[in-house]
């Protein structure tokens, strides 16, 4: 047997194992070695700092709590140095030579309850440590003990089948690992390499991290400390360096949680919207840690897709890991912060809106359009979301935009729906027939006059139990003012005899053939002629302008036509029917396609143009 001094061992079978993994197969990027080996420096600084507090006598109490990071770029080697609380050689061999001993959770089963809670551990040696040997074509690990009567042992390995232990008198306390870089790998002996993987990846570990007697990690963890205790520079300061940005955010949302998940965050909303720049769809831009350590950044799983503009990081200490920092465990409790982050979120904007409404109003104007696309495609959370929906309406001002809550609070005692109404402006909207019967009758009409606007209130289908109804549909049954009842009872309208219109409508019906689905008596219009609606209630106008655009025409249904059997230029047609039924359908045509005008639906306009100057030229004449 050789000395004790120095004594070479075999791996336990599980570690050979585990190595093959984390070299071959566990880790996508190289650069998170670098990542494991710093938190690791970071928990033996944090547990050598709570250990100081129950014992008094340590070993090189004055040296400062730091990683230092050194590279020799002719030998190919990298050494990371950190002052913690280090380990003798029987925690080595323990931590080193067996299976994923993290020294944490004995750790933690020592300290009081009370200490408990203000220990912030991710774990000291455990498989992290194997992510070295991605890299490495040799390990050597020189650690002191903190305890005073401790020797200095060095660790090193190939990371093949075998270990040496050999006695390494002289050290300071912690833990030096020094690795010698395989042929493919020597590029991280580079100070530029090092620095880009700590402030990519470890820029906010609360010790510091030097790299040729530089502090890298410079910038601090704000979401961990107390609101009180940060100005809005440092708020501001903060959100350039995580969002890349030269500008201030708009708002932010600091908040911690301890249940159900214990959580920190800090998100900020930007004042651009770059998608509408012409930059191209963005990315997420709220990254994941856990303690402080980077586990995913720009994360796809934090927040939905459409909260995609918010910037910020959330640290969750309750994430369990897999053995690899890169892969999230359990996939349900990811569900659950994000459906916690996204909640809290949204009741911040619905605070915001009561207690800001001008900050809020900016945020519409930016960022509405994600908040829209959520409420078509996010179900959780699309009551929240139905609350901080903002458009114009037939009693509000021009440019002024009103919550759908508003609206519900004016309305009619017997009013049962929410109407709304599509146009490409406020000015085309009331210019066109679909408000008359709601003028007549004083009932408020919302205005969606983007595309994405009647798909949001077809997925939201109602609002505090109130139904959304497109103001295009041909089964609406308008309540009515007390004059329109009382003008019902004592005058009928000069409509057309019911014989007359009867044949009418059917005769507009056989000559506009396929293009309509039936032709009706309105009773919703006043001044104009004719209005086209849609007798299923599904697609909107606006909604169909999209499906065709996209080539899905074939869902769409044919229209019905509301003919306004009191207008003077219906009792004219009629007429006109009679004397001159040629120039009568052309008439009834022309009426079709400028209903179909007002719908917003387009038409192919030649053949119309066309038509349109002989019914002036016969004018004239």
């Amino acid at each position: 047997m050789t000395d004790v001094k120095s004594e070479t061992k075999e791996f336990q079978a599980e570690v050979k194992q585990l190595l093959d993994i984390v070299i071959h197969s566990l880790y996508t990027e190289r650069d998170i070695f670098l990542r494991e080996l710093i938190s690791n420096a970071a928990d033996a600084l944090e547990k050598f700092r709570h250990q100081q507090l129950f014992e008094g006598d340590v070993f090189d109490k004055d040296a400062p709590l730091e990683i230092a990071i050194s590279f020799d770029d002719k030998e190919h080697t990298l050494t990371i140095t950190d002052s913690g609380v280090g380990m003798t050689r029987a925690e080595l061999e323990k931590n080193l030579g067996t299976i994923a001993h993290s020294g944490s959770k004995s750790f933690f089963s020592e300290l009081a309850e009370a200490a408990k809670k203000d220990v912030n551990l991710i774990g000291q040696f455990g498989v992290g440590f194997y992510a070295a040997f991605m890299v490495a074509k040799t390990v050597r690990v020189q650690s002191r003990s903190y305890r005073p009567d401790a020797e200095g042992c060095e660790w090193a390995s190939e990371g093949a089948g075998s270990y040496t232990l050999t006695s390494c008198p002289g050290l300071h306390r912690g833990t030096k690992i020094i690795i010698e870089l395989n042929e493919d790998s020597q590029d991280y002996a580079s100070e530029y390499e090092i620095k880009r993987i700590i402030k990519q990846y470890s820029n906010f570990v609360p010790f510091p991290i030097k790299v040729a007697g530089d502090t890298v990690n410079t910038v601090q963890a704000l979401w961990a400390k107390s609101k009180q205790d940060i100005t809005d520079d440092e708020y501001n300061e903060f959100y350039k360096f995580v969002s890349n940005a030269i500008d201030e955010p708009l708002t932010k949302l600091h908040f911690s949680a301890d249940a159900p998940l214990a959580i920190k965050a800090l998100l900020f909303v930007p004042k651009e919207n770059f998608e509408t720049m012409g930059f191209g769809r963005m990315d997420p831009g709220v990254s994941l840690y856990c303690q402080k350590i980077l586990i995913e950044q720009n994360s796809a799983n934090i927040l939905p897709e459409w909260l995609r503009f918010v910037k910020g990081v959330v640290d969750s200490e309750d994430l369990p890991l897999n053995i690899s920092r890169q892969a999230l465990q359990d996939s349900a409790l990811v569900v659950k912060l994000n459906k916690i982050i996204t909640g809290r979120f949204l009741k911040y904007l619905a605070e915001l809106a009561e207690k800001e409404p001008e900050t809020y109003e900016k945020i519409w104007k930016t960022f509405g359009i994600f908040l829209k696309e959520g409420a078509t495609s996010d179900f959780m959370h699309r009551e929240a979301l139905a609350k901080l929906l903002r458009f114009e309406s037939s009693k509000s001002e021009p440019g002024k935009q009103i919550a759908l809550a508003e609206y519900v609070a004016r309305m009619k005692e017997d009013q049962k729906e929410i109407y709304y109404v599509n146009g490409p402006s406020r000015h085309a909207i009331e210019a066109g027939p679909y408000l008359e019967a709601f003028k007549k009758n004083d009932i408020e009409v919302i205005y969606t006059m983007e595309p994405i606007d009647d798909f949001v209130f077809n997925h939201l289908g109602e609002f505090d139990s109130k139904k959304l109804v497109s103001a295009d549909r041909a089964d609406i049954d308008l309540p009515k003012g007390a004059e329109d009842e009382t003008k019902e009872d004592t005058e009928k309208p000069a409509e057309l005899e019911s014989a007359i219109a009867a044949t009418l409508l059917k005769w507009i019906k056989d000559s506009l053939g396929d293009k309509v689905k039936d032709v009706v008596a309105s009773k919703r219009l006043v001044s104009s002629p004719a209005i086209i609606v849609n007798p299923d209630g599904i697609f909107t106008s606006s909604m169909e302008r999209i499906l065709k655009a996209s080539n899905q025409e074939h869902k769409i249904s044919s229209k019905t036509m509301e003919i306004n059997t009191s207008h003077s230029l219906i009792k004219a047609l009629a007429d006109m029917r009679v004397k001159d039924e040629e120039f009568a359908r052309s008439v009834v045509e022309q009426i079709y396609d400028n209903a179909m005008i007002q719908a917003g639906l387009l038409i192919e306009p030649r053949t119309m143009v066309e038509r349109n100057y002989k019914i002036l030229e016969r004018a004239l004449q």
